[in-house]
Parts: C-alpha cells; structure tokens; sequence
C-alpha cells in the first residue's frame, strides 16, 4: 500500500485557490455532511469545540470517502497532540497562535522524525495503515502540510521572520484573535482589523508562503483571494446551522 497524497499541500504549491469550511461539530455525521458540500477542504477544529483526538479519528474516517481535502487545527501548539493527530492520519495541521520564528520552528520540530524533530516513531499507527505502508517513517513528511496562525498584532510583525522557516508550507491569518489583540474584541470586521489581514496576506505572498484566512463575509472573502489568499475558510458550522435553523422558523412566524 502507498502512501495517501496531500492534494491539498499539492494545491498550495501549485497557487490553487481552495475553499474551506470550519468544523466544530465533533462526531461524523457534520463532517460527512461538510465532506459533500462542495468544499475543496474541511477543517476538523479542537482548539475551541468539544472535538478531541478520538472524535478526530471518526471525522477523519468519515471524509476520506469523499474528494475533499482535510485539515485539523490541535488546540494548541503541543508536540504530544500534534504527535497524536498525525498517528491517527492527518496530513495538514493548522497550529494556533504562533507568535514568533521560534515558535513555528517547534512546530516543524514536532512534526518531523529525528534527526529534523522529534516526532515519536511507530509503524503501526492509522496514518501508516496500521504496518500496510512499509516506508511511511521514510516517506510522510513529504506529503505533511504545516499551516501556522498568526493572531495578534506582535504575530503580524513576525510574518516575514516565520515565513522564512523552512518547513512552514503557509500562513493563516487568524481575524477574530488579531481583533481583539488590536483592541475590537467580537469585531472581526471592523475596517482597521480588515485592513490589517489584507496588509498580512499581502506580506505573506510577498515572503513566498501561501496565505490563509477565515471570513464569513463573502465579500471580504472575494477581497482576500483577490489579494493573494490561496486558502480562504469561508464558512463555519455552527453559525451555518444557527442561520438555517432561525430562518426556517422565521418563515413560519
């Protein structure tokens, strides 16, 4: 058996603009339900939702049956978690609140087998079929997607110093975090908070990296691909269902 591609690091590279959505659902039936929506990622999050690593392994299972591309966001920047959710299959991680250079390169660390890291080693995890992919140790790093986040305003002035590690394969821009660091708490879209993530995807390309970001606004959306975001979360579950759920009842009233 060989080794599943990462279409998904393959689509950065290549400048492919890609389309999430954020799961925060945990379980696989919203997942499954994600997975044949039409998105060219979902991203399983457990830094703030009730998803742990077993909740992870399900979801995971569930979208594999499907053309869609995966990623995880750990809860936060730990070696044991990121250690754990690779074990059990995930290719691309999106690691939170990565304030400096330094801090991204513990990332790469814990993603990477000695002598680069020191991921532990064990050939008989899920990610490597349980044994069926004889050279995963050699082999996973190629297709493992490193995604880091900046969030606050000390972050954005870091962006070319953590885009130089080697290792990062992109650069997420965190907007709800990044408003409340510039004083806008619960204000993503407050225009110097706009401003701010098109100054940082702007400065993302320039350093060479892909650049991510979330917005529910289609707009602003539409604004950040047209800047350069080649990974852009434009939707999110639970808002998703809250909107649905009202407006069904709206229509009743």
């Amino acid at each position: 058996m060989t080794l599943p591609v990462n279409a998904f690091k393959a689509a950065l590279k290549a400048g492919k603009s890609q389309i999430g959505v954020w799961n925060t659902i945990p379980g696989p039936v919203v997942a499954e339900i994600l997975a044949g929506a039409g998105f060219d990622v979902v991203v399983i999050d457990t830094e703030h939702s009730l998803t742990d690593v077993p909740d992870v392994l399900a979801m995971l299972q569930a979208l594999e049956a499907y053309p869609v591309a995966h990623a995880v966001r750990p809860a936060s920047n730990d070696p044991v978690l990121i250690k754990r959710l690779l074990d059990i299959g995930a290719q691309t991680l999106i690691i939170p609140y990565v304030q400096s250079a330094d801090e991204a390169r513990a990332a790469v660390r814990a993603m990477h087998y000695a002598p680069r890291g020191f991921r532990g080693v064990s050939g008989s995890t899920r990610a490597a079929r349980y044994g069926a992919v004889a050279d995963y140790i050699q082999t996973a790093e190629a297709e493992l997607c490193l995604i880091v986040q900046v969030e606050t305003v000390e972050a954005l002035g870091q962006i070319e110093a953590i885009a130089a590690v080697d290792g990062v394969d992109a650069i997420f821009v965190g907007p709800a975090d990044l408003a409340a660091s510039m004083g806008h708490r619960g204000q993503p879209g407050h225009p110097a908070v706009k401003s701010a993530v098109e100054d940082a995807i702007r400065r993302i390309v320039a350093a060479g990296k892909p650049a991510a970001v979330l917005t529910q606004e289609p707009d602003f959306a539409r604004r950040c691909i047209a800047l350069g975001s080649t990974f852009t979360v434009v939707a999110v579950d639970i808002p998703e269902l809250a909107r649905a759920a009202k407006a069904a009842a709206a229509a009743f009233r």
